[in-house]
């Protein structure tokens, strides 16, 4: 039997109840983080946790004590991995704000739901992108954070399919690139790696950072700007990361690119 975990709790799925008044169902206050355990580990515990701490500040939240540290998190949803027989488990953690109210926000306590499913990564190449035409990255206090802009990637992902691509690549309402639907994007001119910054309004992705520290230590030249869809297109070879896997990018709109990820990246990105 599936189980979860609600605020430490260990359920089985099928009894889970979540009470009402639910301030993340009322008014969205609230994140989540999709995280990857594997070989025993949560992979990047470190930079989830950081993002969980600036997410909650942004929201004024306090992460509860099985969450508040990244060792913590790691030992919290290890249990849930373990209790659900996952070797290698895709968990999600949702946490929301508790109590009731309307806007102003009674506490900064929160509730929280983890749920495990088994992880099966996907590195083949993207065949298929394109730009979106009806939807563009918006900046926001919490734009870096996995949530409280939930609905424009769902809308992204509408336009991908009802589009026929593989891949939808989002950019702000200036033209800057920004992200793919799912994923951070980076590409490569002239030996220099590129990758959109966080001003484009895209998420501050847990391996966007860890494809940086990588470039760094290599001693690859990198550049966080702001890019316009014609730097990207002209690149020699396009990819995405995320925290499931990084995968090659063989065409956006008409142009094509190789399919090469760099080798200190793919030596991390068999993990």
């Amino acid at each position: 039997m599936k189980q979860v975990l609600l605020s430490n709790e260990l359920l089985e799925e099928v009894s889970l109840r979540l009470p009402l008044p639910n301030r993340g169902l009322a008014f969205g206050d609230g994140f989540f983080e999709t995280l990857i355990f594997k070989a025993g580990r949560l992979r990047l515990a470190a930079d989830h946790h950081a993002r969980m701490q600036l997410a909650a500040a942004a929201l004024y939240l306090t992460l509860p004590a099985a969450l508040a540290s990244a060792e913590a998190l790691e030992t919290t949803l290890a249990t849930l991995a373990a209790a659900n027989q996952l070797p290698a488990a895709r968990l999600r953690l949702q946490l929301w704000r508790a109590g009731g109210g309307r806007y102003t926000p009674p506490t900064d306590a929160a509730e929280w739901l983890a749920t495990a499913e088994a992880f099966v990564p996907d590195y083949s190449a993207i065949a298929k992108a394109d730009f979106a035409l009806e939807n563009h990255s918006l900046l926001s206090p919490l734009s870096f954070c996995k949530g409280p802009q939930a609905w424009l990637y769902v809308r992204a992902a509408h336009e991908r399919q009802q589009r026929g691509l593989d891949e939808i690549i989002l950019c702000d309402a200036a033209g800057h690139v920004a992200e793919a639907g799912a994923a951070a994007i980076f590409w490569l001119k002239d030996e220099v790696l590129f990758t959109p910054a966080l001003e484009s309004g895209c998420l501050a992705g847990v391996r966007r950072a860890q494809v940086l520290r990588a470039a760094q230590a290599a001693g690859v030249e990198y550049r966080v700007g702001l890019f316009g869809k014609q730097e990207l297109l002209a690149a020699e070879a396009v990819f995405t990361a995320n925290v499931a896997a990084v995968r090659p990018v063989l065409t956006i709109a008409t142009n094509t690119f190789q399919s090469a990820i760099p080798q200190f990246i793919a030596l991390q990105s068999a993990d």
